[in-house]
């Protein structure tokens, strides 16, 4: 074996696994696309409320005010959603992640301190004034640049985690230790705008939802939303070919010997982004009809591209002798259970909660679905006492009661 991969075998957790890693891999990349999609409608979202705000017209004004209400909520999610597919990352690519961190150490701490700064600038526009279109546009704006330092950064360490073979020359340079943690040694820019225009497109989509969800309210004007659902459909569409363009670029940069072009992951994404653009293509003159197949067609563009992204990370970290597949695996079949129960318990509670908020937004007086909050309620406390009860046992077994 190779000393590089010995080396990162050896930093791979001794106790192995406590279930096998396919199902890990592919709730990283269900909650990554989860994760994506809010980080793109902050990231665009942010933007097309500093244009409505300054340039929109009386339209594009409204539309800011509606965003400056719903960006801080997104941006929260974007928040607990990426604790998920960390997590996973953890799981299967932990000596990656945990170096590219300590590398570049004071960018990750920066990381933190910007999402931070962001929200607090959104939120604080929202409560000053930016819901009644009298907000200062210096916060978004400067929430905007630091939204784009976070997505360079995070660029910067999940590049840096695809090339341990660099890791020597990054570490000690010339022969001199690097310690200070003060610099990032990677960049794509095809890779990164790539990201960075599939925000507004996912803005766009947004809009479309947007406009149909307020349709039965008779305090929207039904040409602000037909004006809306235009506008996310153009947008969309622009950046959308505007993507493609770049992906390619991406696909023209990656290393020959991946072949990456005849992957079967790869052709599956970039059939369904096709399918997605040129169905913008045939609706574009009325979207907003089509809202619900289009965001299906996108939400499978991601998932499947996010999956796309995992099979070149495992192409990049195959050239170091590294693959998941390899890893010693025990099953822990009651902690596997107890993780998948939760996760569907609250999938429950949280579609009723949707479903409240859903329809209280458009005005309806009785959100019904009674029986569904109930269970949401019982749900809940029985998760309760079942945590109780394992926690009891656990501590009387390992002696850490009496």
């Amino acid at each position: 074996m190779e000393p590089l991969a010995l080396y990162l075998q050896h930093l791979r957790d001794v106790s192995g696994l406590p279930f096998y890693p396919w199902l890990f891999d592919f709730l990283l990349v269900l909650t990554f696309t989860l994760h994506i999609l809010a980080v793109n409608l902050v990231l665009g979202g942010t933007l097309v409320l500093l244009w409505g705000r300054l340039f929109g017209g009386s339209y594009g004004r409204r539309l800011s005010r509606s965003l400056s209400r719903a960006l801080p909520i997104t941006l929260s999610w974007v928040i607990v959603l990426a604790v998920a597919p960390l997590l996973f990352i953890q799981v299967l690519y932990d000596p990656f992640w945990y170096f590219s961190n300590v590398i570049s150490a004071w960018w990750a701490l920066a990381f933190l301190a910007l999402i931070a700064l962001s929200f607090s600038l959104l939120y604080l526009y929202y409560l000053r004034g930016g819901y009644e279109g009298a907000g200062n546009p210096l916060w978004p704006l400067v929430a905007f640049i630091s939204l784009l330092l976070v997505a360079v950064i995070i660029h910067a360490l999940s590049l840096q985690a695809l090339h341990p073979e660099k890791w020597p020359e990054w570490a000690a340079k010339g022969g001199t230790e690097y310690q200070s943690g003060g610099k990032l040694f990677a960049l794509s820019l095809p890779r990164l705008l790539h990201f960075l225009l599939a925000s507004m497109a996912t803005t766009g989509i947004f809009l479309l939802f947007y406009a149909r969800y307020f349709r039965p309210r008779a305090d929207y004007d039904p040409n602000y939303l037909s004006w809306a659902a235009r506008t996310g459909a153009r947008l969309a569409l622009i950046f959308s070919l505007l993507q493609a363009a770049v992906g390619i670029w991406w696909l023209l940069s990656l290393p020959a010997e991946f072949r990456f072009y005849t992957h079967p992951l790869f052709l599956l994404g970039a059939g369904f982004g096709l399918l997605f653009i040129l169905y913008l293509l045939l609706v574009r003159h009325n979207p907003e009809p089509h809202a619900g197949r289009i965001g299906a067609l996108l939400a499978a563009t991601v998932f499947f591209m996010s999956y796309t992204r995992e099979a070149l990370r495992m192409k990049y970290l195959s050239r170091a002798g590294y693959s998941f597949a390899s890893y010693p695996v025990h099953p822990s079949w009651s902690s596997t259970a107890l993780f998948l129960l939760t996760f569907l318990m609250g999938l429950v509670i949280l579609g009723y909660v949707g479903l409240v908020v859903y329809r209280a937004g458009r005005g309806q007086k009785e959100v019904g679905a009674h029986g569904w909050g109930r269970l949401s309620v019982l749900l809940s406390w029985l998760w309760i006492v079942v945590m109780v009860i394992i926690g009891l046992a656990l501590s009387f077994k390992n002696g850490a009661l009496p």
